[in-house]
């Protein structure tokens, strides 16, 4: 296993956020798609967005115009 690997039901420490992902908020990973998208479930886990994990690190990115606030989300994996 390697450390900076995303597994279904990782914590992810939100540490910019936007409309959708509340910087400081915790999110659960949901389904693995492939090594680098995963789903990531909002805040009442009943509902999903799909993130990147790559050079940029873990983030999810939105069409501008779906959010009144920056288009990305970044996330940190909680140890």
């Amino acid at each position: 296993m390697k450390d900076n690997e995303i597994y279904t039901d990782d914590k992810l420490l939100c540490i910019q956020g936007n409309d959708i992902y509340r910087e400081g908020e915790i999110y659960t990973v949901g389904r693995i798609v492939n090594d680098k998208y995963f789903q990531l479930l909002t805040s009442g886990n009943d509902d999903h967005w799909y993130a990147t994990h790559d050079e940029q690190g873990i983030h999810v990115s939105f069409d501008t115009t779906v959010l009144t606030t920056p288009n990305k989300a970044f996330f940190d994996k909680i140890a």
